[in-house]
């Protein structure tokens, strides 16, 4: 059963041109076969320059943003649509602008209590003369999701010591990087979702790749990764996960949905418990974290994504009120 008031056309844009643009254009693609089956009318747009136009042209009730990273993540695609004045899923223009840069995220959530790791913006060229933390410590894009270009540098020197300027890493494409101390542990997400009595923590995932990090491939590669939904963690730990992710979500204002990545080292107990990232637009792959948490909750995919289209439209009413 539908969860909206009616049956209404919506413009699901997907793909793009960042690195993220395989999973957006899965995600993009279940969103649209999710409403079809519900009896929507769904237009398909691949992203491209001419973007606006298109979007004007299919005149839609509601955009669905399944974009991944830059521009459909970062504010671009949302201040272009607030110009336009049509309806979107997921967070606004400021949200974007904050959420995907890793260093203003940490301004934003720190002072409100939010425990993140320290670390500093270093520029890619100094990496070739001394490290920016002692080792090991985690380097990664200010603004890029899904783990692209992240690597750890360890005490074993893998990327040499001071790391050698023909090492593959994301050093080779970002002229500024963000260096973090390095935290040992298990890899843990949780998905807030947006519902008509207000936003909800879902339930707390663990990750366990099975060779390697929680990385680019390991997030969309079949079988590399086990999802452990619920996590096997102390109660006193899922409690403060939720509470964190729902707590982020807000600060932030994210809207729709969002997703909050932690690392915990559990010899520290509660102390020992991190957040990565808030991802403001996490991907609606068959692999995807937030469908399988809602799952896990009893809501089907086609539901999750009619909820997340009906707080964008309960966001319009708002306005337009």
């Amino acid at each position: 059963m539908s969860i909206l008031d009616a049956k209404i056309h919506v413009a699901v844009l997907m793909g793009g041109w960042a690195n993220e643009r395989p999973v957006s254009l899965m995600s993009g693609e279940g969103v649209a076969k999710a409403l079809e089956a519900r009896g929507h009318k769904v237009t398909r747009i691949d992203m491209d320059r001419q973007v606006a136009a298109r979007i004007a042209e299919a005149a839609p009730d509601v955009v669905f943003n399944a974009l991944h990273g830059v521009p459909g993540e970062d504010g671009t695609v949302q201040g272009m649509l607030d110009l336009m004045g049509v309806t979107y899923t997921h967070s606004g223009l400021v949200t974007s602008v904050i959420a995907i840069d890793k260093q203003l995220t940490k301004q934003a959530l720190v002072p409100h209590g939010i425990p993140m790791p320290g670390g500093r913006i270093v520029k890619s060229a100094e990496l070739f003369e001394r490290d920016p933390l002692p080792r090991p410590y985690v380097l990664k894009p200010v603004n890029e999701g899904s783990s692209v270009g992240v690597a750890i540098v360890t005490d074993e020197g893998n990327y040499g010591n001071p790391i050698a300027r023909d090492a593959k890493g994301p050093w080779q494409e970002f002229r500024e990087l963000l260096a973090e101390p390095y935290i040992k542990g298990r890899e843990m997400t949780s998905a807030v979702v947006d519902f008509e009595d207000g936003p909800r923590a879902l339930a707390v995932t663990e990750l366990k790749p099975k060779s390697g990090f929680y990385d680019f491939d390991a997030k969309y590669t079949d079988g590399m990764t086990d999802h452990v939904c619920p996590a096997d963690i102390p109660d006193n730990i899922r409690d403060l996960c939720l509470e964190i992710a729902l707590k982020a979500h807000r600060v932030l204002g994210c809207k729709g949905t969002s997703r909050t990545d932690f690392r915990w080292d559990e010899e520290q107990g509660e102390d020992g418990l991190f957040v990565l990232e808030t991802n403001t637009q996490p991907g609606m792959t068959p692999l995807s974290l937030v469908p399988e948490q809602a799952r896990h909750i009893g809501m089907d995919y086609g539901e999750l994504v009619e909820t997340i289209i009906a707080a964008a439209l309960r966001e319009k009413g708002r306005r337009d009120g």
